[in-house]
């Protein structure tokens, strides 16, 4: 029998998805990965995404939040929506939040300002950030700080920085969430080689389908789509980063993200 593997960020409701998600969904369970955790990016986005994991429980989970390229849509009733999708019990974290200043399609001010409404949310339900960073380490460091103490646990989604972004991360207690990122061997270099400073009791892993499709699959999927189906391959290649036996990186994976996201075992 195949490890159970969980896939803590899933972009499910892309549109690349919408001719075969129950298929998707029966792919990864075949290949060993499930329950999966959908990433709800916009208030649209995750109301839908609550739905659709509503029909699978225990299968499906969901984030609730608001990505930084959509805080520029953000009105004054976007917190009191998220709060009534958070308590819906499909829905296991806050986010995808956080601050994106690589491409900026929402202003700084106000991607900042939605952020940390979203990082209150989290601390006022005292459920878990799924986080969001992208050249914007120290003002996304500096916005967190502050709530620290009263922050229930966050993990960096797709973390691609450097050893000292890591190891201030790791410092402010947050779990890392690594991707196929891992696999590229032009990007990821760096990243296989630091992976093995995160303690087994820190990592998750996850595809962010349909996006980062591992470079190094022997097979090429069809449009380059990426799904939860690979995420077995992207756990070999941090087995072989984190020099451990697969079973044991997989066991280790799963354990960390059932405690992080207080799911149970089905």
């Amino acid at each position: 029998m195949k490890s159970m593997l969980i896939d803590i960020g899933v972009n499910l409701l892309h549109r690349s998805f919408h001719k075969d998600r129950d298929q998707v969904v029966a792919r990864a369970e075949a290949e060993g990965v499930s329950p999966l955790i959908i990433t709800g990016t916009s208030l649209k986005n995750s109301e839908e995404a609550a739905r659709y994991a509503g029909r699978f429980a225990g299968k499906l989970y969901t984030t609730a939040g608001i990505h930084p390229h959509d805080t520029k849509h953000c009105q004054a009733h976007t917190m009191e929506k998220l709060r009534k999708l958070a308590l819906l019990p499909q829905v296991v974290a806050i986010g995808e939040c956080g601050l994106d200043y690589n491409r900026d399609f929402s202003p700084r001010d106000v991607q900042k300002r939605w952020f940390e409404e979203q990082i209150r949310l989290a601390c006022e339900l005292q459920m878990p950030l799924f986080l969001h960073e992208r050249d914007a380490h120290y003002e996304f460091m500096q916005t967190l700080k502050p709530y620290l103490p009263r922050l229930n646990k966050a993990v960096v989604h797709c973390f691609t920085g450097s050893l000292q972004e890591l190891q201030v991360y790791l410092n402010m207690g947050f779990h890392i969430g690594i991707t196929g990122w891992i696999c590229d061997e032009r990007r990821g270099k760096h990243l296989a080689e630091i992976v093995k400073r995160i303690p087994p009791d820190r990592l998750m892993i996850e595809t962010d389908a349909p996006f980062l499709t591992p470079r190094d699959l022997a097979v090429k999927p069809s449009e380059g789509r990426n799904e939860p189906a690979f995420l077995p391959h992207i756990l070999r290649k941090i087995a072989s980063c984190w020099d451990r036996s697969i079973e044991e990186t997989a066991e280790a994976t799963t354990k960390v993200a059932r405690e992080f996201y207080g799911l149970s075992v089905h």
